[in-house]
């Protein structure tokens, strides 16, 4: 047997052994992906129920997406100490505590209490991300890593194409008055009508939190492969992190990637229901931010496949000037065409976060611990630009406010095209 077909064997029985590690890794995308979601049906709820703006209502994103900012560090620090499997045990004991917190959140009515819940069940999901999404990686060959990020991300979007209706049934189908009858209302009517309203949030993640609190408990029993997180290293234990260009520009792709997914499926049930695209009710408008999140499901499976022939940069780059222009049509079109437009960004979004993250991560040795915490703080990229986007349109409207979204695409080119090389 010759060195290659040595080679080959080695990477084949490596990738075996790896298929159902990665199988039950894939369920704690889903669970990630399904709750991040629910955040876009949560906002027009909460908008309703504490009657806010938008700018005050994109605080849900600030408080979900700014645990990024503030526990993906020590995250990594965490699980560089304890390893990846006991950092998954913590991360989902923490988030199924997060939505303890949030359900008993709708007796108090208080909308700072329902934020610090989410403050602390995306903390849970911060740890989760900074310890699986390097596990992943690492996994079978360095050379199959995007396509591998990508197949397991799909399924991440499998639970962000699902909460939407989920939310829709449990959260939304609560009666919504008009301004008019609202009004009618004495104070006393009004504040048992709000307190109905923030009830509905209770069921929902009451079920989370026994969903996230068992996974909590089969992961603590299941055998994972034992990785050493430095036997990759190539790197000196003097080199800086800074050092390395492509990783510093990656954390600039996530930051804004994130901000602009999340800018534009956040504010999907107000811009469907403006009386220029469709007028539809929030419950129903609602089941259609489905689409939204199953074309980036259905973009990271056929990613998966074209990344095994196709360069990633070269998908990165086009993706994102394909996202680019359809944010645009949306902005400048009406009606259905509006629609679709703005669904289809989904579609180009699917490969962006799995992408990025591999590429700025590649040939970073014991440092890829650290790069992951890196790129995962830049995760506050949607605690930062949703609010951002809100403010834009309380001021022009929904449908302008959305070029800030389409300048985000113009730098995931930028970082398909050339940031993403590594300095030689």
């Amino acid at each position: 047997m010759n060195s290659n077909q040595s080679v080959m064997t080695n990477e084949q029985t490596e990738t075996s052994n790896y298929r159902v590690p990665l199988i039950i890794l894939t369920s704690l995308f889903f669970m990630w992906g399904f709750i991040t979601s629910l955040n876009d049906i949560l906002i027009p709820h909460l908008k309703a129920v504490f009657d806010l703006n938008y700018f005050q209502a994109m605080a849900v994103n600030s408080a979900f997406f700014g645990a990024y900012a503030i526990v993906s560090y020590p995250a990594g620090n965490l699980v560089k100490k304890i390893g990846y499997q006991s950092g998954i045990v913590g991360g989902l004991a923490i988030a199924s505590a997060g939505c303890i917190v949030f359900a008993f959140a709708a007796d108090i009515h208080q909308y700072s209490v329902f934020l610090l819940a989410l403050f602390i069940l995306a903390s849970g999901i911060t740890i989760l991300q900074v310890a699986a999404n390097p596990f992943v990686t690492k996994l079978g060959p360095s050379s199959t890593a995007s396509s591998r990020l990508t197949l397991t991300q799909a399924f991440n979007s499998l639970g962000t194409t699902l909460a939407p209706s989920f939310g829709a049934i449990l959260i939304l189908s609560v009666a919504v008055l008009s301004s008019n009858e609202l009004a009618s209302m004495s104070d006393s009517e009004l504040a048992a009508f709000r307190l109905e309203q923030a009830q509905a949030v209770k069921l929902p993640y009451f079920l989370l939190a026994a969903v996230l609190a068992s996974l909590a408990v089969i992961f603590s029993f299941v055998k994972l492969p034992k990785i050493d997180q430095n036997a990759t290293s190539s790197e000196s234990s003097v080199d800086s992190i800074w050092r390395h260009k492509h990783l510093v520009f990656g954390v600039g792709a996530i930051f804004v990637y994130v901000g602009a997914e999340v800018a534009i499926g956040s504010f999907l049930v107000n811009f469907f229901a403006e009386p220029n695209i469709a007028g539809m009710l929030e419950s129903e408008a609602a089941h259609y931010v489905t689409y939204y999140w199953g074309g980036a499901m259905v973009g990271r499976f056929i990613g998966a496949a074209v990344m095994m022939k196709i360069a990633a940069n070269k998908v990165l780059a086009f993706n994102g000037t394909a996202a680019c222009l359809a944010v645009l049509v949306a902005v400048f079109s009406s009606g259905s065409t509006a629609m679709i437009a703005i669904l289809s960004v989904g579609l180009f979004n699917s490969i962006m976060f799995p992408t990025v993250f591999s590429l700025a991560i590649n040939k970073l040795g014991s440092l890829a611990g650290q790069g992951s915490g890196m790129l995962c703080v830049a995760i506050v990229g949607g605690a930062l630009i949703p609010p951002l986007q809100g403010a834009i349109a309380d001021q022009v409207g929904i449908q302008l406010a959305l070029l800030l979204p389409a300048l985000c695409y113009l730098y995931i080119v930028f970082y398909g095209l050339k940031g993403h090389r590594v300095a030689s």
